[in-house]
């Protein structure tokens, strides 16, 4: 197989993975990237009547939080499984397509949620200008991804068969991701860490919520980075 099939095939992975995703997911990580997305970045915006892109919705998650709040929401992620999964949860429009190459106008949606996606993908760099041609000017977009301080941590998971997702994984460092939003056009609004450690161990969750008043500190190595960022006007 090519290199290029085998990328292919691992983009794809989570539209074959679509009915088994939310019975392996953990939970408390879904749960803190919600709070940290519509409580902390978007917490002074009102969503209401606004049109909000959710970038590779996955099951829905953000998307029926976005609905909830009022947002006109379209959920597009590769494939019609996920976006089966999604309609549980969310009356939102449900388009498919890829971050690398969306089928929207340029200037479409006012928002742009994408939650721990375009380090699944070839080229994130080409994903962050995709939705930043979707923006309208003045549009937000949040965005949280895997801080590549911590990839010895998915070698090690990799290696002890403890994880079950096989997508692609182009994680980036703290200050390389800020450096390609802003080549991209976007201004930083707010940038910081989620997760002190990895959330494995449940019983461990409560130091992680006691440790999340350090995101700005520890952000360059924590877990997870969240950034808001503007289009200009």
């Amino acid at each position: 197989m090519s290199r290029r099939a085998a990328d292919f095939q691992k983009m794809h992975f989570y539209e074959r993975f679509a009915s088994d995703f939310d019975s392996v997911v953990n939970m408390y990580d879904t749960k803190k990237r919600l709070t940290v997305v519509f409580d902390e970045l978007l917490k002074n915006e009102n969503l209401k009547n606004k049109q909000l892109l959710d970038a590779g919705c996955g099951t829905g998650w953000f998307s029926a939080e976005a609905v909830r709040r009022g947002a006109r929401v379209t959920s597009m992620d590769l494939g019609k499984q996920l976006l089966k999964e999604v309609a549980k949860k969310a009356r939102s429009k449900r388009v498919v397509g890829s971050i690398l190459k969306m089928p929207f106008k340029a200037k479409t949606f006012d928002y742009v949620i994408c939650s721990e996606v375009i380090e699944h993908v070839t080229d994130p760099g080409l994903a962050l200008k995709e939705i930043y041609r979707v923006l309208k000017p003045g549009g937000i977009l949040v965005l949280t991804t895997a801080n590549k301080f911590w990839y010895f941590s998915l070698l090690i998971a990799k290696l002890f068969n403890l994880r079950p997702y096989q997508g692609l994984e182009n994680w980036h460092w703290y200050g390389q991701l800020r450096r390609m939003l802003e080549k991209t056009g976007f201004m930083i609004r707010e940038m910081y860490g989620i997760h002190a450690f990895p959330f494995v161990i449940p019983i461990l969750n409560p130091v992680l919520d006691r440790l999340h008043f350090g995101r700005k500190l520890l952000a360059p190595v924590m877990v997870n980075i969240a950034v808001k960022c503007q289009k200009p006007r």
